[in-house]
């Protein structure tokens, strides 16, 4: 049994390896994407146009892809995989396919057509001004079939982790982000408007990242037919779980949109610090937390498949504990080195001194939350696994009503900040709830090794602390100084604060630093 659990936590830990590597690669192009838009763009409002308009597809990418079809398909696909044929979960997954084009394509179609009433929602505060509303609309209408691409790219992904393959779905973002790239590059004089050569980019970019999933579809015996079946008892199935999974991602994306509402309503600019410093928590985010989470839907799927609660408890107990092994010191890291962190990625061109500042106080204060952000990965993964997308959805619903007037509190006294704090205040109230609730659903999940565990982290991560304020005292942070002065200051703090939370974390016996240790052993040593 215990080898049995601890071959399964290898698998886990592996493929978030894959995952995170892949990840790693495509946030390092999403940051060097960022770093070409802010120094051709700055943080103007025409910037604040696009980042909105490019918002309103990727909401609907995480209302109907990745966000409820991807969590909702994926244990029913596990199901029929484990305990019926492969030939019936490949035909069920054509069924999804062709249904999800269907609803894409009206999708799309209804999108161009209602694009100003949809702008109007989502940034009231742009109404007042036609030229930036203007350009706001045009822009998301040019965009808005990048739903159908990307959406269909979040099935793929469904299809491909239930076979345990992650690098493909991994790596696609990579692709979008060299597009817009090379469209910031090269098709910036075609327009009259230059902002609009990155919509360009982003379509084609979706182009890109179907095309890159389809070799492996083909590898695994996917290919796409059309089959419309509604009645379908696995369609049905995954419809089920799906509804309250739209629900409850309509509600996320509502409390993202919320952020973009309201600063909307607070001076020029508010709308970019947001992004960007979301933009920065998005690489722990991908690179631990959507990888890990993306790595136990399918471990979890087959746990409940086959009756191994106890492997579930003891699954959900390991991939927590990595989740803050992990996670813990990238929150102290963000939070002690904010405004470096901004100032060198962001720092140049247009975007000044003091967009720097105010972005990075954004990041402090979304950094925060970045521990119940990545937890609740975890924790959704865990309830869809047992095929209840009821209890994420009131929990989402919570979320946003902490975060709606927690928002409307901290904006006028905190302005932007106040926005990105109540988003990280309203994600450890979602934690604690879906935390709560599992416990009455599956029974205690969490011992004194967990609580252990955690207790090292913590420690090790206080004294990486340590280490970054030392580095202070003797090399005291200049914003204005010059960029290879600041690179260095950041290396230095980021490198030596990572190395000692390391070595701490090694001598303290941290089974998760030993894991991973152990899995990089045997992926190093050849095999004889």
């Amino acid at each position: 049994m215990n080898k049995t659990k601890h071959s399964e936590n290898s698998k886990v830990v592996k493929a978030a390896g894959i995952v995170s590597a892949a990840t790693m690669v495509s946030r390092v192009f999403g940051l060097v994407r960022d770093m070409v838009i802010a120094a051709f763009f700055g943080a103007s409002w025409m910037t604040d146009a696009f980042w909105v308009a490019f918002r309103i597809p990727n909401m609907l990418r995480r209302l109907l892809g990745e966000g409820s079809l991807t969590i909702s398909f994926v244990p029913v696909f596990t199901e029929y995989l484990e305990k019926k044929s492969k030939k019936e979960a490949i035909e069920l997954a054509q069924n999804a396919f062709t249904i999800l084009a269907a609803i894409l394509v009206l999708v799309s179609v209804a999108g161009i057509l209602i694009s100003p009433v949809i702008v109007g929602l989502i940034a009231p505060g742009f109404i007042s001004d036609p030229q930036k509303f203007g350009l706001t609309v045009f822009l998301n209408r040019l965009m808005f079939p990048y739903i159908f691409f990307i959406a269909l790219v979040a099935l793929c992904m469904g299809i491909l982790n239930s076979f345990r393959h992650f690098t493909a779905p991994a790596l696609s973002p990579v692709m979008l982000n060299i597009a817009m790239i090379a469209a910031a590059f090269l098709l910036r004089p075609f327009f009259a408007e230059p902002i609009t050569s990155l919509a360009v980019g982003v379509l084609i970019g979706g182009v890109l990242q179907l095309a890159m999933q389809w070799p492996f579809l083909l590898k695994f015996g996917f290919m796409p037919k059309l089959k419309f079946n509604l009645q379908h008892p696995g369609i049905k199935q995954i419809g089920l779980l799906m509804l309250p999974a739209v629900l409850g991602a309509g509600v996320s994306t509502i409390n993202v949109f919320v952020g973009t509402i309201l600063a909307s309503l607070l001076p020029g600019g508010s709308v970019t610090y947001l992004f960007y410093a979301d933009r920065i928590m998005e690489l722990p985010l991908g690179v631990f937390a959507i990888a890990i989470g993306t790595a136990v839907l399918p471990s979890f799927s087959k746990h409940v498949a086959t009756g191994q609660m106890n492997e579930l408890k003891s699954g959900i107990a390991f991939s927590l504990r990595m989740m803050l092994f992990l996670t813990i010191p990238a929150t102290v890291a963000l939070m002690a080195l904010n405004l470096p962190i901004i100032s060198v990625l962001f720092q140049r061109g247009a975007f000044d001194v003091q967009s720097a500042v105010y972005t990075g106080q954004a990041l402090f204060c979304y950094s925060l939350g970045l521990c119940a952000f990545s937890l609740l990965r975890v924790f959704i993964s865990s309830f869809y696994s047992l095929q209840d997308s009821k209890w994420p959805l009131k929990a989402a619903f919570i979320a946003l009503i902490v975060n709606v007037v927690a928002s409307l509190i901290l904006m006028y006294p905190l302005k932007h900040n106040g926005i990105a704090l109540a988003s990280s205040i309203s994600a450890i109230v979602n934690v604690l709830v879906l935390a709560c609730v599992l416990k009455t659903k599956i029974g205690t999940y969490l011992d004194g090794a967990f609580y252990s565990s955690v207790s090292k982290i913590v420690l090790s991560a206080l004294l990486m602390l340590g280490a970054i304020g030392l580095i202070e005292h003797f090399m005291p942070w200049n914003t204005d100084a010059h960029l290879k002065i600041r690179l260095i200051y950041l290396a230095v703090t980021v490198i030596s604060g990572a190395g000692v939370f390391f070595v701490c974390a090694y001598l303290m016996k941290s089974p998760e630093m030993h894991a991973i240790i152990n899995i990089l052993k045997k992926r190093l040593t050849p095999s004889s």
